[in-house]
């Protein structure tokens, strides 16, 4: 009930973002919208900012991170949500939405290195690439997604993996 709860209010954030930027919508038009009272959102939710990382999360919590099939998946259900993630990457405020992947995929891929190493703890030398590695392939999602309507994902995904640093490479492709 309550994945279900959180998918009804996510749906009308995309609705209310398809006409105007998140910096324009107010809490009370979301519990509007979704036809529920303020306790209803603040229950399953922060605020808005944490809405839209929800809705990013709960998209992006099947994607297999080291399999670029997986990976262009969601980058085309990303691209199918244009107007959600156009006006949500347009964001600047200390909520912005890249801050928010671009923490998941460091966290993602940083317990999946420790997984495959077997290890609780990274080198230094691993960790900063895997933070610049998260940054980059975030800035060019953004990139790919906003201006490049004719690059497949699948193509976008592996020109990632190909840019990976060789350390990281060697942990996850072996």
């Amino acid at each position: 009930m309550t994945n279900r709860t959180k998918l009804w209010i996510a749906e009308a954030m995309k609705r209310l973002m398809n006409k105007k930027s998140i910096e324009k919508i107010r809490v009370t038009e979301i519990c509007n919208e979704a036809q529920i009272g303020r306790p209803v959102f603040y229950y399953h939710f922060k605020d808005k900012y944490d809405l839209v990382a929800w809705i990013f999360y709960d998209s992006a919590i099947d994607t297999n991170i080291i399999s670029s099939e997986s990976a262009a998946h969601h980058m085309n259900k990303m691209r199918n949500d244009f107007l959600f993630y156009k006006r949500a990457f347009e964001d600047s405020s200390q909520n912005a939405l890249w801050k928010y992947i671009v923490e998941y995929y460091t966290n993602r891929y940083t317990q999946e290195a420790k997984r495959i190493l077997n290890t609780n703890t990274l080198d230094p030398q691993i960790q900063f690439s895997i933070k610049l590695y998260c940054y980059g392939c975030v800035g060019m999602t953004k990139e790919w997604l906003l201006h490049d309507n004719i690059t497949p994902a699948k193509t976008i995904v592996e020109m990632m993996f190909t840019s990976m640093p060789q350390v990281l490479r060697d942990i996850y492709f072996k």
